[in-house]
């Protein structure tokens, strides 16, 4: 089942409320938690892609999809596309989990293998994916849902 833009969008806003609430607005993007300003800043041990916060409707418990999936990184390579659900990391379901509790869950040391449990548009599966350097991924912008930039 793939969600709906308006309902990403909603999501993305109800995530942002929760961090404004919980006081992170007043850091500096470059600081905050899950923000990156520049490759530069991406921490080691990761996979290529970026998650967003999303729900059915308001109300509803939050579910983790993919927003953007690096071209030629480690996730793409997997299978991972452009709204999957998250549903699992190593086994462990992310139901009830917050963002950065997910992030932490996925990142680690580079070279290492990460589980993630994904529901896409035809099927559930849980995919293997090697984590890599950051400043292994490929380099380019990437443009719109992680496609290459024109």
């Amino acid at each position: 089942m793939r969600i709906k833009s308006i309902h990403i969008a909603t999501g993305v806003m109800m995530g942002l409320l929760l961090t404004v609430a919980a006081g992170a607005a007043d850091q500096p993007v470059s600081e905050a938690p899950y923000a990156h300003r520049n490759e530069a800043t991406l921490p080691n041990g990761v996979i290529g892609l970026s998650l967003h916060v999303g729900a059915e409707r308001i109300g509803d418990p939050a579910v983790l999809y993919v927003g953007m999936v690096r071209p030629e990184g480690p996730a793409q390579q997997a299978g991972i596309q452009h709204g999957d659900e998250v549903t699992s990391v190593d086994g462990t379901a992310v139901t009830g989990k917050s963002y950065e509790q997910v992030i932490k869950m996925i990142r680690g040391e580079a070279g290492t293998i990460v589980k993630l449990g994904v529901k896409g548009e035809a099927d559930t599966r849980e995919i293997s994916i090697t984590r890599v350097a950051s400043d292994k991924l490929p380099k380019g912008p990437a443009g719109s849902h992680g496609s290459p930039a024109p």
